[in-house]
């Protein structure tokens, strides 16, 4: 009994004497804490006991809402070959966490506070599109406003697939999207909203930097609710960014020195059929050709789905080019003159010369009537009527010798017998013939070549008009489908 009222006498002495020292601590404490300043003092306030691992509302059935953005800042790269696009975005999410609001007359009126990303809940949104990550810089702090408000500002470096067309290329025009959803969160848990309007997202140029090879058009968006094999729905938000190439540097090194060479193997179609000088000028054209194209090889873009338009261009002018020394070479062939050529045959001689040349108005320069054509019995060349005076004068000079020799035989020596007189005689008419049927013989040979030629050359013009009209088709189609994507 004695012991116990000593234990509550020493109680009761303690509490007399701790309790002054225990007052004195709290207010120690307090003004301590008075003296932190009201961000720490804020802070402390909204992560002491904060959960990041828990979605940031007090009815779990209500979703959460994120507002996001995207800016345009600069379209890095296309890679056809790969189908891949980076671009660089500024991304922006805003959302309400319920779980960070404060009054602001409690901590000195401050509306907001940067805090660590890395210690609140942040929604899992990412980009379907994603194949690859890009070199974005890290930003590690958000903004909380005193409403709950969180404002996620971050720059991204976006490597995403895309399906490009590169068919109308240098005038292409790409739709690439960029699919921002939850990838585990339904929308019962997270939903997905755009922050801005449409209408200005969609015509937002104020931060691309459009110095590239690469145009932006426009940023369309799209909201969709989607499900996976009929589970539960997802929110997601499409940005569908346009963009356009520009072709001028592609117009001036890959088109324009195309199109020079090809207005040269038109010229060269000027160069006369019979000289050979045009089979090496159009050789030497194809082979300046064939050296382009392994130049400007690397340039083009390659994909295993698709050739561009400008591909088959390059392929189609090549095989004018391999027509064109065809049709030369054909030519040459045929006006080329042949001591044994044949004479032009009665039915090339009316389709080309009485038919073509007519229609390609050619007559006067290339073709002669059949009448003129025939060859007169008599011959007229002038070189055959010299040598036929010329015999003849030698002859009168031979009768001339012989009448000498027959008055100096009167006088003195005997006359020769007749025979021999009638051999020489004979002898010459023989050479007289000869001389004759070669000369007939080499004016055919002359004839029959310029027959040759004046079908080569109707031939010639008529293959040339054929090309001249398919290479101008063929530019004009080009040319208009080009000017349609460029200006669509």
């Amino acid at each position: 009994m004695t012991l116990s009222l000593r234990q509550v006498l020493l109680a009761l002495l303690l509490l007399i004497f701790l309790g002054p020292c225990e007052a004195r601590r709290k207010q120690n404490t307090k003004a301590a804490n008075n003296t932190k300043p009201a961000l720490l003092q804020l802070s402390d306030h909204l992560l002491t006991h904060y959960k990041k691992s828990v979605r940031p509302v007090t009815d779990w059935r209500k979703p959460t809402t994120v507002s996001i953005d995207v800016m345009i800042y600069a379209i890095l790269s296309v890679d056809e070959k790969n189908q891949v696009l980076t671009t660089y975005i500024w991304y922006r999410q805003f959302w309400t966490d319920e779980f960070l609001k404060w009054n602001p007359a409690d901590f000195d009126n401050i509306t907001q506070l940067s805090i660590p990303i890395d210690y609140i809940w942040v929604p899992d949104i990412l980009i379907n599109e994603f194949v690859d990550v890009g070199k974005s810089p890290n930003i590690p702090y958000v903004y909380v406003r005193h409403q709950g408000q969180v404002q996620n500002y971050k720059p991204i470096q976006v490597v995403t697939a895309c399906s490009l067309d590169i068919y109308n290329f240098p005038f292409d025009v790409q739709n690439c999207s960029l699919t921002f959803t939850s990838w585990l969160h339904t929308i019962r848990d997270i939903n997905i909203t755009l922050w801005r309007l449409p209408e200005k997202v969609k015509l937002d140029k104020s931060v691309f930097m459009n110095q590239g090879e690469w145009e932006l058009l426009y940023v369309l968006t799209q909201f969709r609710e989607f499900s996976v094999e009929s589970s539960e729905s997802f929110a997601e938000m499409k940005f569908y960014v346009v963009i356009r190439r520009r072709p001028l540097f592609y117009t001036v090194n890959l088109l324009l020195p195309s199109i020079f060479l090809m207005v040269m193997d038109i010229v060269g179609f000027y160069l006369p059929p019979d000289s050979g000088e045009r089979v090496s000028f159009k050789i030497t054209l194809l082979l300046g050709y064939s050296v382009f194209l392994i130049i400007v090889s690397d340039t083009l873009p390659a994909t295993a789905i698709g050739t561009p338009l400008i591909g088959v261009y390059f392929v189609v002018c090549m095989a004018l080019l391999v027509i064109s020394l065809t049709e030369t070479i054909l030519i040459v062939r045929l006006v080329h003159r042949q001591e044994l050529q044949p004479p032009v045959p009665a039915w090339l001689r009316h389709l080309v010369l009485d038919r073509a040349a007519v229609l390609l108005c050619l007559q006067d320069q290339t073709y002669q009537s059949p009448s003129a054509l025939q060859r007169p019995t008599v011959p007229s060349h002038p070189t055959e009527n010299n040598i036929c005076s010329a015999t003849i004068n030698h002859c009168n000079r031979m009768e001339g010798l012989q009448d000498l020799e027959k008055t100096t035989s009167e006088r003195g020596n005997p006359s020769p017998p007749p025979q021999e007189n009638s051999l020489v005689v004979h002898g010459l008419l023989q050479e007289l013939a000869t001389i004759r049927h070669f000369l007939e013989k080499q004016d055919e040979c002359r004839n029959i070549a310029r027959d040759w030629l004046r079908v080569g050359s109707v031939l010639d013009a008529l293959l040339f008009r054929i090309y001249l009209l398919a290479v101008l088709a063929y530019s004009i189609t080009l040319g208009t489908l080009w000017s349609i994507w460029q200006y669509a």
